[in-house]
């Protein structure tokens, strides 16, 4: 989740379910490479008669452009671990102990979605720095008023200053004493600046104030790290507070959820970081039927650099597209509750927490790993060998043919009158 400094909320908070995910399924050893293994009767496009334009939407998930207010994240990218204590509570935790809950795994984290293209190199103080007001003072809540993130902001970077470069870095993390009792635990979020904050005459536009306890919440900073990259929130909030956070993409994207079983991005958002190239994304528009092999998208790099098709996408519209992948217990995903091929709509048009990804549950009268899924009526949203699903809407129907000996999954594809 995240905030706009001095305007209104960018989007819905992040939900804190704090469920344990249950570890289940064997690895498999994934090293497939994308074959056609039938006549292609639609034609394919290139990738980019797929790619959705950007808009003007926080987050916009249209990848035809990058927007430049956001560093890429397709090569090494240093961050910075400040630590902050207060005149009212005396540390009962570590610098140490504290770095120690996020890194190294919020950087494996990114380096295996990534398929080691993206490094997040962190560089944790190594002492606490005094804020000049107790804990309590800043009002610390999940929705904070922003006169008082604001101070406690300045104040932060204020005695930071003397100490870190900020020149040397491209992402900041704040994290406060967990046991100050003005502290939030709830209030972690990535708050951006309408008009950037300047230290050591680096122009600051975002920063990660980190509020976990100690243990924290897991893949918390993968999730808030996201959105240093331009990666938008993928839960749903419901708007009278009641009712369920996951109904568009369940435990399918560190985005959704980082309690989910299935954390890995989703190949769209692969796409738009970089991760995949052009080799790797098939654009289906003309009618007929496409026989193709999906590598799963947490599997790692292919033998011999080779780069097999992980993402398919058919473009229904200025906006909006559907995207097919596979998904197996490989990765980040190594404790999925289902391995098969998901498919999702994509709206381009649509902002951070609005839904601009929704699986589509090809299952819809089952659930799937009830209490370990953050939403179990989309645990079992992947199409399994043999299965067969209709988009609803639209002429584009998704068969799950067979899965290859290397753990690949073999997709027949038909679009148009033959859907």
């Amino acid at each position: 989740m995240e905030r706009h400094q001095g305007s209104a909320p960018a989007g819905p908070d992040r939900p804190r379910l704090r469920r344990a995910a249950a570890a289940l399924t064997s690895l498999v050893a994934l090293t497939a490479t994308s074959l056609v293994t039938a006549p292609t009767i639609a034609a394919s496009a290139s990738p980019a008669a797929c790619a959705l334009p950007r808009t003007a939407a926080h987050h916009s998930l249209g990848l035809d452009s990058w927007n430049s207010a956001y560093a890429r994240p397709d090569h090494t990218v240093d961050s910075v671990m400040i630590f902050l204590s207060f005149p009212d509570a005396a540390p009962r935790t570590t610098p140490r102990e504290l770095a120690a809950d996020h890194f190294p795994a919020t950087s494996r984290f990114w380096n295996r979605s990534s398929y080691g293209k993206f490094v997040l190199r962190n560089h944790p103080l190594a002492h606490w720095l005094r804020m000049p007001h107790p804990s309590t003072a800043y009002r610390i809540t999940r929705d904070w008023a922003p006169k008082r993130r604001d101070m406690y902001l300045r104040d932060a970077l204020r005695v930071a200053d003397p100490v870190v470069d900020f020149a040397k870095y491209q992402v900041v993390y704040l994290v406060a004493d967990p046991d100050a009792p003005g502290v939030d635990a709830d209030a972690t979020k990535v708050v951006n600046f309408s008009r950037p904050m300047r230290a050591d005459g680096t122009d600051i536009g975002r920063i990660v104030t980190v509020f976990e306890h100690h243990p924290p919440d897991r893949n918390v900073l993968a999730h808030e790290t996201g959105h240093v990259f331009d990666l938008p929130d993928l839960y749903h909030r419901p708007t009278d507070g009641k009712g369920d956070w996951d109904t568009y993409v369940g435990d399918w994207d560190v985005m959704g959820s980082q309690f989910g079983l299935a954390p890995d991005l989703f190949g769209w958002l692969k796409w738009k970081l970089g991760w995949l190239d052009d080799r790797q994304v098939r654009c289906v528009q003309s009618a007929g039927a496409t026989m193709l092999t999906l590598e799963p998208i947490s599997a790692p790099r292919s033998v011999g650099g080779q780069a097999g098709t992980r993402l398919v996408v058919i473009r229904t519209g200025e906006e909006s597209a559907i995207a097919v992948e596979a998904r197996a217990a490989v990765g980040n995903d190594a404790t999925t509750c289902t391995e098969g091929i998901l498919i999702y709509r994509v709206r381009g048009g649509t902002e951070s927490g609005g839904g601009p990804i929704e699986v589509y549950d090809t299952h819809p009268h089952t659930s799937a790993c009830a209490g370990n899924s953050v939403y179990p009526p989309l645990a079992d949203a992947p199409l399994g060998v043999g299965e067969t699903y209709t988009v609803p809407g639209e002429r584009i129907s998704v068969e799950a043919a067979d899965r290859t000996p290397t753990g690949a999954w073999t997709v027949k594809i038909t679009t148009g009158d033959h859907a």
